[in-house]
């Protein structure tokens, strides 16, 4: 029986890997915002057999991150893994009329996970196994005019779990980097989105699973954003910034 701790538990992917993590047997500890959300995903995984304890936390309130850390292993005992999949998708026109609103939501994409996974580190590390997987974002492979602020975040979410991951290799402990592309979720609806290119939230918790059970380093999900990005980074900037993305 695993030990899982997710943090973001009642976004879509998230409780679309909880469910699938519920098939082996496990001990959830679930963290979200919203009481009533973290009620709903809590009922269904115990009616799947699964122990469960849930804590209401706003994320973006960073001097909680140590004592929701100490609760957690706490009441876990060993951790197996943590899912950390929280965050919102910020509407750029906005934030670039107003600087609180955009560093408030830096700080909901980047600065809190920064701050969550500095935290789980240590405590991982001297637990000396277990495995990390991490919700980044293809967005920040290449700041784009049309999401700039939320994928910056993104960005500095990747570039310290890059260097975090081979931190704690040496301890035993992996990290996964999950780039998702487009998804079809409640933070996405009702957005202009490509139908080839939307994934469901249970293919994506798929990818999510056997990656972070290979131990892989990162993944893109689904498969085929690897080559799409591949492409846009390569784009040379005199042309990339003529582009409407």
């Amino acid at each position: 029986m695993k030990n899982i701790l997710i943090v973001g538990a009642t976004s879509a992917i998230a409780a679309a890997c909880a469910r699938r993590w519920c098939e082996g047997g496990a001990r959830f500890y679930l963290v979200g915002r919203s009481a009533d959300k973290l009620r709903q995903v809590a009922d269904d995984l115990s009616a799947r057999g699964a122990e469960v304890h849930t804590c209401e936390l706003d994320l973006n309130f960073l001097e909680s991150h140590a004592s929701l850390v100490r609760e957690a292993f706490a009441w876990l005992g060993r951790v197996d893994v943590v899912l950390v999949a929280h965050g919102t998708l910020p509407d750029q026109k906005a934030c670039e009329q107003d600087a609180e609103l955009a560093i408030r939501e830096f700080t909901s994409n980047g600065l809190s996970v920064i701050s969550l996974l500095t935290h789980l580190a240590n405590p991982m590390e001297a637990q000396g196994s277990g495995s990390i997987g991490v919700i980044s974002s293809v967005a920040g492979d290449r700041g784009r005019p049309s999401n700039y602020l939320y994928g910056s975040a993104k960005s500095a979410v990747t570039a310290f779990c890059g260097g975090l991951r081979a931190r704690l290799f040496k301890a035993g402990v992996n990290l996964t980097t999950i780039k998702p592309g487009f998804v079809d979720t409640p933070m996405t609806r009702g957005l202009p989105l490509p139908a080839p290119l939307v994934a469901t939230p249970e293919q994506v918790a798929a990818d999510i699973a056997k990656a972070m059970d290979a131990g892989k380093g990162v993944l893109y999900t689904r498969w085929f954003w690897r080559y799409i990005m591949l492409i846009i980074i390569h784009i040379p900037d005199r042309i990339f910034r003529k582009m409407s993305m």
